[in-house]
């Protein structure tokens, strides 16, 4: 497996989908990557059961996956590729589908909270800069 999927790493997973939460899952989980939180790879791979995606799941640490909604589709394609994520909904979080407009200050109090509940309030806690997105 390459350098970049070795151990202690933390990856991060949006849900990405068509409703204002989804934008708000990818925003969230982008801004996560770029603080070095975690690295971010490719939901779609995952679902499309790319091997090399799915090793990258199974052989993070940690994986983190943001949902726009109680659907819950990032958490349940890491289910079915036998990885357990730890999961953050954004409407359990006092997004409303449909009328939570996209916005850096709703971002930031998200990423607040995942920090808060992580024990990570600084950036950096990941090695690496910027998203993991090789398949490696």
């Amino acid at each position: 497996m390459a350098e970049c999927c070795s151990g202690g790493i933390r990856m991060v997973y949006a849900c990405s989908g068509a409703a204002d939460v989804g934008q708000l899952s990818d925003m969230v989980a982008r801004k996560l990557r770029d603080e070095n939180f975690a690295k971010m790879s490719c939901l779609a791979a995952i679902g499309a059961d790319l091997s090399g995606y799915v090793q990258t799941a199974k052989a993070a640490d940690v994986c983190f996956v943001i949902d726009g909604c109680a659907t819950a589709c990032a958490r349940k394609n890491l289910e079915r590729i036998g990885v357990t994520p730890k999961s953050y909904v954004l409407t359990d979080m006092g997004c409303e589908k449909g009328s939570t407009p996209p916005s850096g200050d709703v971002v930031d109090r998200i990423i607040r909270v995942i920090r808060s509940d992580e024990g990570d309030a600084a950036p950096g806690r990941s090695s690496g800069s910027g998203g993991c997105s090789c398949g490696c």
